[in-house]
């Protein structure tokens, strides 16, 4: 798997580090970045590192044994979303003396601007060197980032290397990041493999005259757009009668309240199909079955791993205009772009993909192209290029 392309091309020259990585937010729900720590971890064990990672929260019996919760958290909303955070009481010493017992080589902290567990090891006077990686891009600037700024860029000073996941990013870091650490720009992972050879599943699978349609999120998360997908569902039925809109993801009670204020006479709805949450591999089948996935995300994306892993599938992306979005989709040459917040142009997207067998071609090739782009293959390989400059 990796660990043969990594022999050709390897930073640290054969050494296997001991590396420890702490996730701000609980893995009890999923998440984005709990995504990303949890198969950076699988990839950096293929290539025979060890790895182990402190997270907020309480074991589940789904946690791989390598990810301990300190028991410890709780919510607030944070960027447009819930996030399961720990800060207060003992969670401090609980995350200086797991990295003390750890005895690592590296420590890679995630989002360590945010009050919960990867900030407390920046206190540290004896510490391996730390990495961070900053996942965060905001619409709209928050307040109390402005009013902490000066805290964080003393704060983050001990840092060796930062790490930011798009443009996007590194946009808003930049407002707290010391200006003697240098800021790199390397996205999130996927496995292009494990979507590219994925089986479509035929209980998903659309026709020309029946296409499927997917949306992949939290429904009751304003900024995952899932009122512009319904908004966009609406008129393509007028061109499309019999399309199905395939819903991933939790919130079902929050998605059918939206479908009912979005058309009252109950018709929308039964064109819709609720999955819930599903597995890894049946979301690697879901994106290879639809006739259009749809990211209809309004805000508060620093990246976009759907667009990536959908594209990755040879699916036809139709997403919003987002800046980070734009990016990942090659300026619109590997997904067809619509008007952030506007159902009326994310249908007229949806429609002309669905239309035009030559446009779909070529987005399935284009994206399947630019999907490599983010392979964990090369973004493992720039994340070590950073960890043997720190140890250097």
């Amino acid at each position: 798997m990796a660990a043969n392309a990594a022999e050709a091309d390897d930073p640290l020259h054969g050494r296997k580090l001991n590396i420890g990585i702490i996730s701000p937010y609980s893995f009890e729900t999923p998440g984005g970045v709990q995504f990303h720590i949890r198969d950076f971890a699988k990839e950096l064990t293929a290539r025979g590192h060890h790895v182990e990672v402190l997270a907020p929260g309480r074991r589940t019996k789904d946690m791989p044994l390598w990810v301990h919760a300190n028991g410890s958290s709780f919510s607030i909303h944070y960027n447009g979303s819930v996030a399961r955070l720990s800060y207060f009481g003992v969670v401090g010493l609980q995350a200086r003396r797991w990295v003390e017992q750890g005895q690592f080589d590296i420590l890679h902290l995630h989002e360590p601007e945010t009050p919960s567990l990867s900030h407390k090891p920046l206190t540290m006077k004896h510490h391996p060197p730390m990495i961070a990686t900053f996942h965060a891009a905001f619409t709209t600037y928050p307040r109390a980032l402005l009013l902490f700024e000066p805290y964080l860029r003393r704060y983050l000073d001990p840092l060796s290397d930062a790490i930011c996941v798009s443009e996007a990013a590194l946009d808003t870091a930049a407002h707290y990041l010391p200006e003697h650490i240098d800021a790199h720009i390397i996205p999130n992972g996927i496995s292009t493999a494990f979507f590219a050879h994925a089986e479509p599943a035929p209980r998903w699978l659309g026709t020309a005259e029946r296409p499927t349609i997917g949306f992949l999120g939290r429904m009751g998360d304003e900024r995952k757009g899932f009122i512009v997908f319904a908004q966009a569902a609406q008129r393509i039925l007028g061109t499309y009668p019999h399309a199905r809109f395939l819903c991933v993801g939790d919130g079902e009670g929050s998605g059918r309240r939206i479908l009912n204020r979005t058309d009252p006479s109950g018709a929308l709805a039964e064109h819709c199909e609720f999955l819930g949450r599903i597995s890894d591999e049946d979301k690697a089948r879901f994106y290879r079955s639809l006739s259009v996935y749809i990211a209809p995300q309004t805000g508060g994306e620093s990246f976009g791993i759907v667009l990536a892993e959908a594209m990755a599938a040879a699916c036809p992306v139709v997403a919003s205009d987002l800046d980070a979005f734009r990016a990942v989709a090659d300026n619109g040459a590997a997904a067809a772009l619509f008007e952030n917040g506007d159902g009326r142009d994310c249908a007229r997207a949806v429609c002309g993909v669905l239309a035009d067998s030559s446009l779909r071609e070529r987005l399935c090739a284009e994206g399947s192209q630019r999907s490599q782009l983010y392979d964990w293959s090369g973004v493992t390989g720039r994340v070590l290029e950073i960890y043997a400059r720190a140890l250097s």
